[in-house]
């Protein structure tokens, strides 16, 4: 059974293969939803598109192990593209590790950061 480890909250989880990340980390009272600076993320955990990858609001920075998650398709590809919101600004720079919780399948152990900050000043943002 794959072990997720969630940095932020110091908690481990160990999950069947095959699982979906939002589904175990919500279960296990992880807290996926930011606002903007802390502001609204109450909001976000009520009103998001309940994992159908649109929203952009369940997004996670594996940080280890993302060789064990499901390549990312095409939903996920074009919200963190295309649709204007928090999820565009963690994404710069971070496009190899970034991908959005409800579209993650576990197929073996990985390290999740919920809830990576934005980065508006770093390198990618005005490239």
């Amino acid at each position: 059974m794959p072990t997720i480890t969630f940095v932020n909250e110091k908690k481990e989880l160990q999950v069947a293969e095959g699982a979906n990340l939002r589904k175990e980390a919500l279960a296990a009272g992880i807290k996926l939803y930011d606002g903007i600076n802390g502001f609204g993320a109450g909001v976000n955990s009520v009103v998001n598109c309940h994992g159908w990858g649109v929203c952009g609001t369940c997004k996670v920075k594996i940080t280890k192990g993302i060789e064990n998650a499901e390549p990312m398709g095409m939903v996920e590809k074009a919200t963190f593209k295309y649709i204007p919101g928090p999820s565009v600004f963690s994404y710069l720079g971070n496009e190899d590790t970034m991908r959005l919780a409800c579209k993650v399948t576990v197929m073996g152990d990985m390290t999740v950061e919920t809830r990576p900050p934005l980065d508006l000043f770093g390198d990618s943002f005005f490239s």
